[in-house]
């Protein structure tokens, strides 16, 4: 049957309107006036942003088996994060060994098990759609997992295997070391890598264990009973440190989780011994110039200054002073001037961070025209002086402390995340020293003034005891643009010393090329004009 709809009278119809007008007019009287909206975007005001860290003791745990565990669930996807961190890194390496620690660390997972050759784990991680990573570095070795919540059970079985009983497959072992050994030929050609590698021996010395270099004689060296051993003596529980985040599976509850990790590192089939602690280097840097003859259109330059700890009493007026100096990218004072008032390179700034196990440094760096760097140099000189003469403005302070404290969320962002971050404070015990650090770290931000800024300025800038280190062509280093006649051995008082490119084998200094010889002014006569005397060496 058809639905005859009644029509709505004229008079109802205005009715109605008239209801709805006096209800707006109703609502406009009471509610009060919008703010004017702000002619440009930046002129928006917002309130401060505020916020707290979690808790680090609302996740940590001591496992029965020895290691300390952050474990936190995450309901969030079916899936499980587990990262081991272990004590030891390449300071382990012994003399006539370097790289030991590195291969042990690529081969605990990429070389199989006892149970499972490096084909068949392989394949059933692919099966799984797992991930199970390991690497060892400078202080610390690092074991991951990361796969599907129903597949914990299996994947933690791996991992015990993994971490007892690795294989170190003889082919793969012999595949990486020629790996290895093709790397070392390209240690010469990137000048990135020179500046890098250089930079260390200036600031930490020869001897000092990150410039123990692996060489084709120490690779060639190891073998698969190295390895064996050197796992034996530093994977034990003792210099374990784990976390677990994630969704455990269908009533895994993160107590059970915890039961899990206890049993992963139970009954351990050997004991170790505890890895000692990271050695301080006794070297101290030497002021100067120091270059790297290498035919490049750019060159290199880092500004070295001793820095600080990072339980320095000033860690905080040193952190803020660095952004405004280079550290804050295009609202920094290296940037604007090297980068956008003077076009002379790309990318300029500098960097701090606190060391953890000694006091780390302080490094301004840059890339430029090589007959260009001396000018930069002395851009970035010139300011640093200045952040010692005069007090930052507040908007440059202000601008500091919001890059601060606006980000601090960043590190936390998932439950991951945040057990990284713990386990981190942990295993450098900074969670001992200091276990409000995050907590209180936007208030100790905010309490950095602009004579704060100025004392650490003038305590760390002390120019006229910079190292510099230039890498690129030698002659055009020396010979800078007419336009900016900047003599580079004048920034340093004459204090100049060439550094020559290392044998990328053994990486010991190989002897410097001479100077090549100036072509001679044209004789009067026809005879050839003889080769005019080379030039003295350039001091050292």
């Amino acid at each position: 049957m058809t639905q005859i709809r009644k029509p709505v009278r004229p008079a109802a119809l205005a009715g109605t309107a008239g209801l709805a007008g006096l209800a707006l007019l109703a609502t406009a009287l009471t509610v009060p006036a919008r703010a004017a909206i702000p002619a440009r975007p930046d002129q928006i005001a917002f309130k401060p942003f505020a916020y707290q860290p979690p808790d680090a003791k609302a996740y940590r745990t001591v496992l029965k088996s020895g290691p300390v565990a952050y474990v936190a669930e995450d309901h969030e996807l079916p899936l499980v994060s587990i990262t081991m961190t272990i004590r030891g890194g390449s300071y382990l390496d012994p003399a006539g060994k370097e790289g030991l620690s590195d291969l042990a660390g690529y081969l605990l997972v990429r070389g199989g098990t006892q149970a499972m050759t490096a084909e068949q784990l392989e394949e059933r991680l692919a099966f799984l759609a797992a991930n199970l990573n390991s690497s060892i570095g400078d202080d610390r070795g690092t074991v991951s997992l990361n796969l599907l919540s129903k597949d914990l059970d299996e994947g933690l079985k791996l991992l015990r295997q993994v971490l007892t009983e690795p294989r170190f497959q003889e082919d793969r072992l012999a595949l990486r070391k020629q790996q290895l050994l093709s790397d070392m030929k390209s240690r010469n050609d990137d000048s990135a890598d020179i500046e890098a590698r250089e930079r260390g021996f200036l600031a930490w010395g020869e001897g000092y264990y990150t410039n123990r270099y692996d060489t084709k004689a120490s690779v060639e060296s190891i073998t698969r009973e190295d390895l064996l051993a050197f796992h034996k003596k530093w994977f034990t529980p003792r210099n374990f440190l784990v976390t677990a985040a994630g969704d455990f599976g269908k009533g895994v509850s993160r107590a059970e989780m915890v039961r899990k990790l206890d049993a992963l590192f139970a009954g351990w089939p050997f004991k170790g011994e505890a890895a000692p602690g990271v050695p301080k280097p006794d070297h101290k840097m030497v002021p100067g110039l120091y270059i790297v003859d290498k035919d490049v259109n750019q060159g290199r330059v880092s500004i070295l200054l001793p820095g600080i700890s990072r339980d320095d009493p000033e860690y905080f007026p040193v952190i803020v002073m660095n952004d405004i100096l280079g550290g804050g990218g295009f609202t920094s004072r290296i940037t604007n001037r090297v980068r956008s008032d003077e076009g002379l390179a790309y990318s300029a700034g500098s960097g701090l961070v606190g060391g953890v196990w000694y006091p780390g440094l302080l490094r301004a760096g840059f890339q430029s025209k090589v007959r260009t760097c001396s000018y930069a140099t002395e851009i970035v000189l010139e300011e640093m002086r200045k952040m010692k003469e005069a007090e930052v403005s507040d908007e440059e302070l202000q601008t500091a402390k919001r890059s601060f404290v606006d980000t601090l969320s960043r590190r936390f962002i998932t439950k991951a995340q945040t057990m990284a971050v713990f386990a981190d404070e942990e295993f450098t015990g900074r969670e001992k020293t200091d276990p409000g650090f995050y907590r209180n770290y936007a208030a100790n931000v905010e309490k950095v003034t602009k004579a704060d800024v100025k004392k650490a300025a003038a305590r760390l800038l002390a120019t006229d005891k910079a190292t510099i280190l230039a890498v690129g062509k030698m002659a055009d280093l020396l010979n800078p643009d007419p336009k900016h006649p900047i003599k580079f051995p004048d920034l340093t008082g004459g204090k100049m010393t060439q550094l020559p490119l290392r044998d990328p084998f053994t990486m010991k200094p190989m002897p410097l090329a001479a100077p090549a010889a100036p072509a001679a002014a044209p004789a009067a006569s026809a005879a050839p004009a003889a080769p005019a005397a080379a030039p003295a060496s350039p001091a050292k």
